[in-house]
């Protein structure tokens, strides 16, 4: 053991010595980091006005859920009692927060963009105000949502299983609160909300489109909903569903800011799974049924059925030989 020690004695002050060596590099490098931050092609956001916070949006989503859906996911009882205490405690927290993030908003797009010098914190208290009182609306609106998605799944036991754990939910309850601060004209904050609510279930719906009531979505996974998608009533749609746009030549996006790029679906259409329905002038009419894997960039008229057909299948069996 006496022979062992000495050697790596040795091994560990040679190591120390290479580390060394590497860390004396990293001012030179810090420095063209620092010196790439600069450079025009590069992003970067170093004001004295801080960014919105992908952060505090998450709380706001969190603390939203427990406004809009009492009791359910709070992680403390409310009960006739402290309603009142519970409700105003959550709503005063929600202000404040929503507030701060929103005021943030509206200062960065006024920076960003060199807009005329406008009232960005009364703009934002106003902008809140108004959102504050459309929540009972919002919550009619998500719980005909819950009772349409019972509606047309017999698996779901009840409406307190759906609203816990069904996706669908979650995301539909959150584009509802981004939407209605899109329509208020809070910048950038709806967006940030929607892609938070994207990476949590895989459902992309962009706060610019406007669903009608009794919204349902199924499953959910890879769904996409685009801008300016416009969705009727009672309007079902199931996983891996692409209510999008036609692909744009370079440089076409800036021409095409706030026209219609999405597609138009009326009253009590179901969309099956991996449908694609791309283009502004597509709409599909009202009672519509389109099937799997559908793509379809032209209108369908209403109270009609659209499906692929039935492809033609081959079994091979153990001894290669093959049957249709």
């Amino acid at each position: 053991m006496d022979q062992v020690f000495p050697k790596e004695a040795d091994r560990c002050r040679s190591e120390n010595e290479s580390i060394t060596q590497f860390r004396q590099l990293m001012p030179d490098i810090t420095r063209k980091i620092i010196e790439s931050c600069n450079e025009p092609e590069c992003f970067m956001h170093v004001g004295y006005e801080p960014i919105p916070s992908r952060h505090d949006a998450k709380k706001i989503i969190k603390i939203g859920m427990q406004v809009l859906f009492p009791g359910y996911f709070a992680g403390k009882k409310i009960d006739p009692l402290n309603l009142t205490y519970r409700i105003g405690q959550l709503t005063t927290t929600l202000f404040d927060l929503l507030t701060e993030q929103v005021v943030l908003s509206f200062r960065h797009d006024c920076y960003r963009y060199n807009k005329s010098c406008v009232s960005c914190a009364n703009e934002g208290h106003q902008a809140v105000i108004e959102f504050f009182r459309a929540i009972p609306d919002i919550k009619r609106m998500l719980a005909d949502d819950v009772r349409a998605i019972r509606d047309g799944d017999p698996a779901a036991h009840s409406v307190d299983e759906i609203i816990f754990s069904y996706p669908g939910v979650y995301a539909i309850s959150v584009y509802r609160v981004a939407h209605k601060l899109y329509e208020l004209g809070v910048p950038i904050l709806p967006r940030i909300m929607s892609e938070i609510a994207h990476s949590a279930t895989g459902i992309d719906i962009h706060p610019g489109a406007q669903i009608g009531k009794r919204f349902a979505i199924d499953h959910g996974t890879g769904v996409v909903i685009g801008e300016t998608t416009l969705v009727g009533e009672n309007v079902r749609i199931y996983q891996g569903v692409t209510l999008g746009a036609l692909s744009l030549p370079p440089g076409a996006g800036e021409h095409l800011k706030g026209k219609k790029r999405h597609p138009t679906i009326e009253d009590n259409a179901i969309i099956y799974s991996g449908a694609t329905i791309l283009g502004g002038g597509t709409t599909i009419g009202k009672n519509c049924t389109i099937g799997g894997n559908v793509w379809l960039t032209a209108s369908v008229p209403p109270d009609t059925k659209v499906f692929i057909e039935t492809p033609e299948l081959i079994y091979v069996d153990s001894n290669g030989s093959k049957t249709k």
